[in-house]
């Protein structure tokens, strides 16, 4: 789910991903004294890049060490919530796609089946072809189907979120919107991101199951995990328990979006969770436990994604780790928020950095070295959980990256 002019974001995003990830932090985190806790500097690296607020969690055996900055809500001087809840977007592609795969395991469905077998119809007009494009092309975002500019207003701008951030739409409307356009160049020609193909895989889970995606994902992870602070939130338009406002549509001239039906973004971002969550289901993940491992190996499997510079799997993108090695993660920038998270092959550690505004220029590689060096952090570790807080007066932002 994302907004016009920022939906590209999501393709720098994982997205300069090839230059940034191997960057080292500089700036304002270089300027902290020695002594100060690494996780904290990049957390103050990310607030200096001009967002409203930003919290993030690392986890490996016997640890869990959090961090926060600025502020809860702009003008006030409310500090990040501890687990706070968040729209983590994009980051729900991993979960439809484990859903997907288990429903695979199961042998009720096939990754070589075409989308016509199981949505008759759907994706047949204006040059897509359902009998054409697998399942396994809709995860890995090689079906060519459209999946930009489905031109929903409160995505678009402050005026249409205002008009329409309660409006719900059903999955057959959204894929008609996405049928209106043209596909990209023939799967065969490569890699093309598109929510598009999480909306179908989505349809398709209910198609096979008799069940809502939203059923198969509390069922088959959420529950089974107990990630308490995550859900399906339907039309819910609301955020239930802490949380931090979001803020997008301008950097100081942003407005407060938080209440937004979600309806738009089944299967591709809708799901709500908090950093803790988030960690504990990459752990689960990549750990092995939610997954057979010949599914998690298709899952892991990548082919190469030019747009955003590193590879990607089914649900996953496969990044490289500047102290070598790579990471499985996935970023979401739903309308408010921006969350960037993973885990190492093993799911032995993992970590989630989020803030609550589109922030400046640097926002992005500030978020993104944080992941890269806190899982490159290696050595013996005392067992703890610390909790830091840096409240900063309001301040106005930056104009957003504007991209190509």
């Amino acid at each position: 789910m994302h907004v016009s002019g920022r939906r590209r974001r999501d393709l720098l995003v994982m997205c300069s991903l090839g230059a940034v990830l191997f960057a080292t932090s500089t700036g304002p985190a270089e300027a902290k004294p020695s002594r100060a806790d690494p996780l904290q500097q990049q957390v103050d690296a990310v607030h200096d890049s001009e967002v409203v607020g930003v919290s993030a969690e690392v986890m490996s055996p016997g640890t869990r060490d959090i961090a926060r900055a600025g502020t809860a809500e702009r003008g006030t001087r409310r500090p990040m919530p501890l687990n706070g809840r968040f729209r983590i977007g994009s980051a729900t592609k991993t979960f439809t796609a484990t859903v997907v795969l288990q429903l695979v395991g199961e042998g009720r469905m096939s990754l070589e089946d075409t989308v016509e077998q199981w949505l008759p119809g759907v994706v047949q007009s204006n040059g897509s072809d359902g009998t054409q494009i697998t399942v396994r092309q809709l995860l890995q975002h090689t079906s060519g189907i459209h999946g930009d500019g489905l031109e929903i207003p409160a995505l678009e701008s402050a005026d249409g979120y205002r008009a329409e951030r309660l409006r719900t739409y059903t999955p057959e409307e959204l894929a008609e919107l996405a049928m209106r356009h043209l596909p990209v160049p023939s799967p065969s020609a490569g890699w093309s991101y598109s929510n598009t193909n999480y909306l179908l895989a989505a349809m398709i889970t209910q198609k096979v199951t008799g069940r809502s995606w939203a059923q198969e994902v509390n069922d088959r992870i959420i529950r089974p995990l107990g990630l308490r602070d995550t859900s399906t939130p339907g039309t819910f338009p609301l955020i239930l328990g802490p949380h931090a406002q979001g803020y997008a549509f301008g950097t100081g001239a942003g407005i407060d979006v938080t209440v937004l039906n979600p309806s738009m973004a089944v299967g591709s971002g809708s799901v709500i969770s908090t950093a803790h969550d988030l960690n504990r289901f990459h752990a689960a993940l990549l750990g092995g436990r939610l997954l057979a491992p010949v599914q998690l190996d298709e899952m892991t499997a990548t082919v190469n994604a030019p747009e955003l510079g590193v590879r990607y799997g089914l649900g996953l993108a496969e990044i490289p780790l500047s102290c070598g090695g790579s990471y499985f993660g996935h970023r979401g920038e739903p309308l408010g928020y921006i969350t960037w998270g993973g885990a190492t092959r093993d799911g032995t550690r993992t970590a989630v950095v989020y803030v609550s505004s589109d922030g400046g220029q640097d926002t992005e590689q500030a978020m993104l070295t944080l992941v890269d060096q806190e899982l490159c952090r290696t050595g013996p570790r005392p067992v703890r959980s610390r909790a830091h807080s840096v409240v900063r007066p309001p301040r106005l932002l930056r104009p957003a990256l504007t991209l190509p």
